[in-house]
């Protein structure tokens, strides 16, 4: 115990100097087994004092910047839970940090005093909070009614899972995971947003007595579709209805567009729903709305078709002031 001590000690010495540091140069340097260095790096990674960068076989180890304990010994429990359960970032190395850690760097970041950060993101939070339903959904039905520019509104009820953004701390969890699942297409990420939305959708899904569902198909050519990795993860047990998108000489995707009625004109012209099997109630699902242009005009053609009496729409996450443009996603 008193030469792991000692060993744990030199690496903790050795990082203050070298600033980040390979377990090969670890080994090397203390003379002793990478597997041993392996253990004492971990045993120090939950004390909460080191950051690891990259991921194997090329991973760096650094000193976690320590906050005084006094900036955090007021923050109860109650309010680490919510932390948890609602602040994530994505550091500019890729990191992906939850929580009070979360905080944390981001306060550090800004120069911003801890506790009171916490209390005031706490206090914003809880104001878009208020928004759920019973049914733990935000319902963006009269937005999308009210948004100049849409002639005819398809669904019968539109619904999102969370905000994309609030304000001053800007993107939300799922609109954080969203984003980094979508730009970096990050399988990994987008299983960590199923298993979040997962049981919300189910529970829609069993409340609505949907028939079928249809899953929104992607605008920009990408490897990874998130889309499709939605829909296989989902793994709803109902009917999925076909939709097409119609390519053109050149691709326009929803997120280049800027204008609300340009958005409507895009998805009203590039959208094909081939005629198949009538259904009561189906569900449409997005990764996010915008403009909510995509899921209204294809709603609007699947009534053209006879293919559903009533249509739910449903994304990830939504604006909070109307619908504007996310041209982000």
């Amino acid at each position: 115990y008193i030469c792991t001590m000692k060993t744990r000690d030199k690496i903790l010495k050795l990082l203050e100097n070298q600033s980040q540091m390979t377990v090969h140069e670890f080994s090397s340097k203390l003379q002793v087994s990478r597997q041993y260095v392996h253990r004492l790096l971990n045993d120090i990674e939950e004390d909460g004092l080191l950051e690891i960068v990259g991921i194997p076989p090329k991973v760096y180890y650094m000193l976690k910047p320590q906050l005084d304990a006094g900036y955090i010994s007021e923050i109860t429990l109650d309010d680490e839970t919510f932390l948890s359960q609602h602040f994530l970032l994505v550091d500019p190395l890729g990191n992906l940090l939850e929580g009070l850690d979360a905080m944390r760097y981001w306060c550090e970041k800004q120069n911003l005093p801890i506790q009171k950060t916490v209390s005031e993101y706490i206090e914003t939070r809880k104001k878009y909070l208020a928004f759920y339903t019973d049914n733990d959904l935000i319902d963006g039905t009269e937005k999308l009614i009210k948004t100049k520019g849409m002639d005819r509104i398809g669904v019968d009820k539109l619904y999102y899972l969370d905000f994309y953004a609030i304000e001053r701390f800007g993107k939300t969890r799922l609109g954080t995971l969203m984003h980094y699942a979508k730009q970096g297409q990050n399988k990994t990420l987008m299983k960590q947003i199923v298993s979040e939305i997962r049981q919300r959708v189910y529970r829609l899904i069993d409340i609505q007595q949907i028939d079928a569902v249809l899953f929104v198909p992607p605008t920009i050519d990408r490897k990874v579709q998130i889309m499709k990795v939605l829909q296989k993860l989902l793994n709803i047990d109902k009917p999925v209805i076909k939709v097409e998108k119609i390519k053109s000489q050149i691709v326009v995707p929803q997120k280049a567009l800027s204008k609300i009625f340009e958005r409507v004109t895009n998805a009203r012209k590039t959208f094909y729903i081939p005629e198949q099997v009538s259904y009561n109630r189906i569900l449409i699902i997005d990764d996010a709305i915008g403009s909510g242009a995509t899921i209204n005009e294809i709603a609007i053609k699947i009534r053209e078709k006879g293919i559903a009496k009533e249509i739910i729409g449903l994304a990830i996450t939504g604006s909070y002031k109307g619908f504007e443009v996310i041209s982000e996603l």
